[in-house]
């Protein structure tokens, strides 16, 4: 009697589990948005099979023409997106450098652009669909892409602020999507990341291998070949004061604020004293905080 409770009981725990965990995304099933966010069954940083991809109804994004001092790396961008989109041979991008200089910003502007041109050329079953993937869910790239595979769309993976520390091996899992494998990485599917770090690894982390491993330069070479996987390299570096006005301008200019142009750049050359940098992002937070002395609504 007891045996028969006790299974009766499991069995109501485990319908109810299957009811609070999301269903898994079949191929095909994704809809027509344009943007989505993976989390894998069980939650972040599991590594069971399937997961869920949440349609994003609306993208965080800037408009391409408001990020200044980025010219050649908007373009090198914009150009590999747009042989991605057509069908063309294209590369795995990382965007690394300077915290706050528009890196993630520049793929989420890029993938808007690239999409109203499909659009405008009448190709909208070829629009591209942008697929966030956190750092912590790196390990289940191999059941996102056996999703993605066998849809008919293209798929950018953006993974923001990538980068491994300490013990962390799970760089092994990107490096086989990424190149290796048997598979390889899908025609329909590119990987976008940005990162601080060029080599992704921590200073310390490749340098530790110089002291302990029997070949220290094969167990470099292991920690630096992640990012060789990128075909695409593009530096970020911190703005100079001509830089940072300029984009202070462009958000003035972009969202109708009052103010006198001399004022404007005395009031963010203060709030950049302020905060000890000049960025594109600092740019951003002096404009939202002189949008809300003003009553303004941006974004």
């Amino acid at each position: 009697m007891t045996d028969t409770v006790t299974t009766a009981l499991l069995s109501r725990v485990a319908q109810a589990l299957e009811r609070l965990a999301p269903a898994p995304v079949k191929p095909g099933d994704l809809g027509r948005a344009d943007a989505y966010v993976w989390t894998p069954a069980g939650g972040e940083g599991s590594a069971g099979e399937g997961g869920d991809l949440a349609a994003v109804k609306k993208v965080s994004r800037i408009e391409l023409n408001l990020l200044k001092g980025i010219d050649d790396n908007r373009d090198l961008l914009l150009a590999n997106t747009r042989h991605f989109a057509g069908g063309l041979p294209a590369n795995n991008a990382l965007l690394w450098g300077a915290r706050g200089m528009g890196k993630s910003s520049l793929i989420k502007a890029v993938h808007a652009l690239v999409n109203r041109e499909l659009g405008r050329a009448d190709k909208k079953e070829r629009k591209l669909a942008l697929v966030e993937i956190h750092r912590a869910d790196i390990p289940t790239l191999p059941a996102l892409l056996h999703i993605l595979r066998r849809d008919k769309r293209s798929f950018i993976l953006f993974c923001d602020d990538l980068s491994f520390d300490g013990s962390d091996s799970s760089y092994k899992s990107l490096k086989a999507v990424l190149e290796g494998g048997l598979e390889g990485r899908p025609e329909n599917v590119i990987f976008y990341a940005t990162s601080n770090r060029r080599h992704l690894m921590a200073r310390e982390m490749i340098d530790n291998e110089t002291s302990t491993a029997i070949n220290p330069s094969e167990a470099v070479d292991e920690k630096v070949s992640l990012s060789d996987r990128f075909g695409l390299w593009l530096g970020f570096h911190a703005c100079d004061q001509d830089v940072y006005f300029a984009i202070v301008t462009a958000y003035a200019k972009k969202f109708k604020l009052r103010i006198a142009a001399d004022r404007l750049l005395a009031e963010a050359n203060e709030w950049s004293v302020t905060r000890g940098a000049r960025s594109g992002r600092v740019a951003w937070q002096f404009i939202q905080d002189l949008a809300g002395k003003q009553g303004k609504k941006i974004g």
